[in-house]
């Protein structure tokens, strides 16, 4: 574990799974940590109970936390965390921007691809870092949080992240800075979209997917095109198996249901726009298709909106 620091305020923009998570583990090492979100029963429950998080171990423990859901409620912060869906980045930019002092950053852990520049437009690129995170966790009620799985921190470089990237890694999080965060990026999206889609319109766990050869056709087909669009760009990805590497991620976290299930399981918006819908977006603008990606933006956005 890295050396300790001197704690220091850390505003978390999100009030769901993944800002609970990080927002608990670095209450835990005597951050004060403030909530910003648009979620009022999550606020109110943080408010009357802290955030409550259930780690790998079963261990459950409160800690003390801020939360609110107003802006101007939260004293200019120099380091954030941004934990939202990618379809909340217009009201995450919002809340961030009379909060984020001049001098700070914000640290965006977001899935998919195009949310991230649109903060950097919106808030500058000397305040805003890039990063991707492969932890896991579940919104067992409103502010409580259990860890699904260990996952690391990857950042590309920025000058003023370092001293949050110390506290996350105290935390307990393996943190990772790297030259290229694009490569990082599109690492996860490729493993994303030949997962998260897939379990979500079958409506099962990770490992189920394992276990069918019609799922693994198509779910091979769709990373395909990614690799395809990658190789326009000119990205080298994180990892030399990518077909390889999301049969491990199926086998590591096979009890896991993943991110775009639970939201349609509970009637929310999916980030499939910022997964899939990037894939063919950036398709297109190299002169490619990519067909099976675009059949599933289509699916999932029907189920979400309860065609069928």
């Amino acid at each position: 574990m890295a050396q300790k620091r001197e704690p220091f305020p850390v505003l978390v923009i999100g009030t769901g799974a993944m800002a609970g998570l990080f927002g608990g583990r670095l209450a835990a090492r005597g951050h004060p940590v403030t909530f910003l979100g648009r979620w009022r029963e999550g606020v109110e429950a943080l408010r009357r109970q802290g955030l409550r998080l259930v780690e790998l171990d079963g261990r459950e423990q409160r800690f003390p936390v801020r939360a609110t859901t107003q802006p101007e409620e939260v004293p200019p912060h120099r380091f954030a965390l941004i934990l939202v869906k990618a379809w909340q980045t217009e009201d995450a930019i919002a809340r961030l921007q009379p909060t984020l002092a001049p001098d700070g950053v914000a640290l965006t852990l977001l899935n998919g691809i195009g949310p991230q520049e649109r903060f950097q437009t919106a808030l500058g690129r000397e305040r805003v870092a890039i990063g991707v995170t492969t932890a896991g966790a579940i919104l067992m009620e409103p502010g409580r949080v259990m860890a699904a799985g260990p996952g690391e921190v990857i950042v590309g470089q920025h000058p003023r992240v370092k001293p949050l990237l110390d506290a996350l890694a105290y935390a307990g999080f393996p943190v990772q800075e790297v030259e290229d965060v694009r490569s990082v990026l599109w690492g996860k999206l490729l493993i994303n979209v030949a997962i998260n889609p897939f379990g979500a319109l079958l409506g099962v766990p990770n490992g189920a997917l394992r276990e069918d050869p019609a799922a693994l056709l198509f779910m091979r087909r769709a990373v395909e095109e990614v690799l395809r669009v990658v190789e326009a760009l000119g990205i080298s990805l994180p990892f030399e198996d990518p077909w390889g590497k999301v049969l491990e991620v199926l086998d590591r976290a096979a009890a896991n249901r993943n991110s775009m299930l639970q939201d349609l399981e509970r009637g929310a918006p999916t980030e499939i726009d910022a997964l899939c819908g990037a894939v063919v977006r950036y398709a297109r603008q190299v002169g490619l298709h990519a067909p099976m990606n675009e059949t599933l933006l289509e699916m999932v956005t029907a189920r979400a909106q309860k065609v069928f």
